[in-house]
């Protein structure tokens, strides 16, 4: 036999194992036999360089390390999906496919929290993977995806064809990555979805392939072009092609079968390897979903059903307080590390005194623990049945854990305050304040590396972040830095200084004064000075300010070390003017003041909705009530809109929302 014949018989070999492995579940050789004959091929690829295929197995161990990935345009769009909540909105999404005189069967799936992968193949050879974007334009992920080991390099036909996924991480792969990375010093990845995705996205193939990802495949863009006439034969055709397809995936008769399959992926989901958040819902007649076509942003034809916050027991092991830059002291639980949707979480907010003495936590207790918001891990109840006597009870400190001044309650009756305004904790939270994303979003100044430049005297107040190219040369060679990571973030901290004035105000950290509050008032006064010169009468007669706030803003403002920050950070060219488009109060009476509520799906975004509202003065809220307004109203409102009409509540379509806007 020749040596191409070899390496031929190798690769076709080699790539047979893989599919059984890592696709099938099911390998028909040992680790040993597998290793010998990757060493072998490895061997012959070396020495003969012009015979290397490209679906050798080798191509999955990483290439070049690039400079940045390459923009990607979608030959078609990659839509997201809508959402809904609970089984009215289920039995809403079909009645609107009914009333097309479809007779609908579902297919149903688990939605893997990961990351959406759209590959390309022609010839049946895998020529380019890429990310989801924004829908039309991506970035080329070829190289890293090439080193996942159940993503197929060479199909079983030699196709042209578009096929879409999600890779993601197992939970075993995260705890395995994370320990590793707490023996090297490094800092834990937060969850699996985080991980897949920076593994994904890292610009060293190698990190990618050290990750252990996998991937399932559930859709083909255009299956009509293949005679493929249901989604349930496209899966089939792309499993018969070579792709991992979910085992769990169910061709379902009516939407009764669909809130069964949902009940009892609910209760079995922890039983999985790999993090879901929800189900897919599917119409499987494939000119059915044509019919129905696409919103903007959404398919018509299919939605996703997301998981209730997940709820999950551990042991509380200690309390321990944090001071945040207003003051206010936090007890925190340190708790027995569990991954609840995807994240390892080993600690949770006590929220304060009155939580802890009403739910009569004790250290040592068994608790049940969730994330508030999908977001922040909250401790719901304790199981005092597993009590055994060794608990301690809860006693509030007098004492900041930080400075050691003594703890008021100010203008409350259940938080404590240090009072101290030179606390170190106070200082470094309210930097950690300033640049995120919704103050001044300075990218690559996080906690961690906010706290080091305190410690390293670089920055110990805020007009010191716009001075931190005087260190440049000092910061290059920290260790975890280097020259590129410091020249983007400079360059962040300098296209930060061009933010409009509302980001300004909440960065600076006033007392009570959030997103929303500093809008109305940089909307308001318009320039940093106006709203220096406020009166505590002008502030408190706004809207949504009260007579609290007012004082709050008045005794910031007053404060000499406060005025020489804003004096300071004008002479460093930071911009304190409002850039927004519309001038409040003055240019439309008709949004003024008015509560507004956004439902379904409409060719804007949400955001980019409600940022309009807000510059016409008006008040946009997450729930339909007696006091709303407006409702606008999109494709698949769901249950606010049923509420809104049973209240009497004025409802605009888009058509009539662009008339008013415009």
């Amino acid at each position: 036999m020749d040596i191409k014949q070899r390496i031929d018989q190798l690769v076709e070999k080699l790539n047979k194992w893989n599919y059984e492995y890592h696709t099938l579940d099911n390998p028909s050789v040992s680790d040993q036999e597998y290793d010998n004959h990757i060493r072998e091929l490895e061997k012959l690829e070396g020495k003969y360089p012009q015979y290397i295929r490209e679906d050798s197995p080798t191509k999955r161990i990483g290439g070049l390390v690039l400079d940045k990935f390459q923009k990607v345009i979608h030959n078609i769009p990659l839509f997201s999906l809508s959402n809904v909540f609970n089984e009215t909105e289920i039995n809403s999404f079909d009645e609107r496919i009914k009333k097309e005189n479809i007779v609908p069967d579902y297919i149903c799936e688990p939605k893997i929290d990961g990351l959406a992968v759209a590959l390309t193949y022609e010839k049946g050879l895998l020529v380019r993977a890429a990310t989801r974007g924004d829908g039309t334009v991506g970035e080329d992920i070829t190289n890293n995806v090439k080193t996942i080991r159940s993503i197929p390099l060479k199909l079983k036909e030699e196709v042209n064809i578009d096929v879409r996924g999600e890779i993601f991480m197992t939970n075993e792969s995260l705890i395995k990555i994370n320990k590793e990375r707490e023996k090297a010093g490094l800092n834990s990845l937060k969850n699996t979805r985080n991980a897949a995705a920076g593994s994904v996205r890292n610009l060293d193939p190698r990190v990618t392939a050290s990750r252990k990802l996998d991937a399932f495949f559930y859709h083909i863009p255009n299956p009509l072009d293949y005679n493929i006439n249901s989604h349930y034969d496209a899966l089939k055709y792309i499993s018969e092609l070579g792709f991992k397809v979910n085992p769990y995936i169910k061709l379902l008769s009516d939407i009764n079968e669909v809130n069964k399959y949902i009940s009892e992926w609910r209760n079995k989901r922890n039983d999985l390897a790999y993090e879901i958040d929800g189900i897919v819902i599917k119409l499987n007649n494939i000119k059915d979903q044509l019919i129905l076509g696409f919103t903007s942003r959404y398919p018509r034809w299919a939605t996703a059903y997301k998981f209730p916050a997940e709820e999950v027991n551990t042991k509380l092991k200690n309390i321990i307080f944090t001071v945040g830059r207003t003051g206010q002291v936090t007890p925190n639980a340190i708790v027995e590390p569990v991954i609840i949707q995807g994240s390892t979480v080993s600690r949770a907010t006590l929220h304060n005194e009155k939580n802890i003495l009403n739910k009569d936590i004790r250290i040592g207790d068994d608790v049940l623990i969730r994330k508030a918001g999908d977001v922040i891990p909250e401790i719901v109840k304790v199981n005092k049945n597993r009590r055994d006597g060794k608990e301690k009870k809860f006693i509030m400190i007098s004492q900041c854990p930080v400075c050691g001044s003594k703890l008021e309650k100010v203008n409350s009756e259940i938080d404590y305050f240090c009072v101290n305004k030179n606390c170190e904790a106070r200082k470094i939270e309210n930097l950690i304040h300033f640049v995120s994303r919704d103050a001044m979003n300075i990218e690559g100044l996080g906690e961690r590396i906010i706290e080091d430049f305190y410690n390293l005297n670089h920055i110990k107040n805020i007009p010191d972040i716009y001075k931190l190219n005087v260190y440049k040369k000092e910061l290059i060679d920290l260790e975890g830095f280097g020259e590129k990571s410091i020249n983007n973030l400079l360059e962040s901290i300098e296209v930060s200084k061009k933010n409009s004035l509302e980001k300004l105000i909440f960065g600076l950290g006033i007392k009570q004064v959030g997103v929303k509050t500093a809008k109305l008032l940089a909307q308001k006064y318009l320039t940093i000075d106006a709203l220096m010169k406020a009166t505590f009468e002008d502030l408190k007669n706004l809207k949504d300010v009260g007579p609290i706030i007012s004082e709050n803003i008045i005794k910031y403002f007053f404060t000499p070390e406060n005025q020489s920050v804003i004096t300071e950070l004008k002479e460093l060219n930071i911009n304190t003017n409002y850039l927004g488009k519309i001038k409040f109060e003055l240019e439309n009476k008709k949004m003024y003041n008015k509560k507004m509520v956004i439902t379904g799906t409409l060719n804007k975004s949400r955001d980019e909705i409600k940022e309009l509202l807000e510059d016409l003065g008006a008040q946009v809220t997450n729930s339909v009530t007696a006091q709303t307004d407006v409702l606008i109203v999109g494709e698949n409102p769901g249950s606010k809109y049923q509420k809104a009409l049973e209240l009497g509540i004025e409802t605009w379509n888009e058509e009539i929302f662009n008339k008013n806007i415009n």
